[in-house]
């Protein structure tokens, strides 16, 4: 399926995302009427009014998924190495982590642009990258005014031209574009760990304003860009990796 890929090449990545403030009432008045035409596609009431309640738990359920009413607070990323005693493969997890956006970004685009630019040689791995990570990141970058690394500066390419994006999930439809499967089920019908044992998606966004508790958001974070190795090394017919190959950095 993948040929001969070089996996010490390929950056893992999963990124969690929050609303841009903490609940709907904390919006100014230009933003909460833009959420509230937006709710309208979310709640599915395109012809009906939305009441400040829909708008405030819509906003609470769905503004992180959206690049224009949230903000990213990690991306954990994985990359591949082998061990020259044993010659086996490991991974080495980090997480940018961070209340600050800003800061986040600049310091995930440095890395990337140092050690992930060239589109030839390196490519971005992840489920469901190219819906939603990549450009999601994109997005912030510009809202945040930082430059885009050479690497992720594809408005506007062919699909052609982005085949340094493994999405793991595209991969899996064999072409059938009408289909989802979550990373959940994936790792569940090939017989490796959830990533899914603490919390999930949608409650991210009250563990970060709520519990400000940025680490448990991280370690989740790690969990799905393991599950997206293990994943991919199943899609090239190799072993699973281990505890004892798994690092945190």
């Amino acid at each position: 399926m993948l040929g001969n890929l070089d996996l010490s090449k390929v950056l893992f990545l999963d990124v969690e995302c929050v609303s841009g403030k903490a609940n709907y009432g904390e919006l100014n008045d230009d933003f909460k009427y833009l959420w509230k035409l937006k709710s309208k596609s979310v709640l599915r009431k395109y012809n009906e009014e939305i009441t400040e309640e829909e708008a405030d738990a819509a906003y609470k359920d769905k503004a992180g998924i959206y690049a224009e009413f949230g903000k990213i607070v990690c991306i954990s990323v994985g990359i591949i190495g082998r061990n020259p005693e044993t010659k086996e493969l490991f991974v080495r997890l980090k997480s940018f982590a961070s209340e600050d956006e800003s800061e986040l970004l600049q310091n995930f685009s440095q890395m990337v642009t140092q050690y992930y630019n060239n589109t030839t040689t390196h490519a971005f791995c992840g489920h469901n990258i190219r819906e939603f990570d990549m450009p999601y990141i994109c997005r912030r970058l510009l809202i945040n005014q930082l430059p885009l690394p050479n690497s992720l500066n594809i408005a506007g390419k062919k699909p052609w031209e982005t085949k340094h994006f493994i999405d793991t999930l595209e991969l899996w439809k064999f072409g059938d574009y009408k289909h989802y499967t979550s990373l959940k089920l994936l790792a569940a019908v090939f017989g490796f760990p959830s990533p899914k044992d603490d919390i999930d998606g949608s409650e991210v966004g009250r563990v970060f304003w709520e519990e400000n508790d940025l680490p448990r958001i991280a370690k989740y974070c790690e969990k799905d860009v393991l599950a997206t190795v293990q994943l991919l090394l199943k899609y090239m017919l190799q072993p699973l990796l281990t505890d004892k190959q798994i690092n945190h950095v």
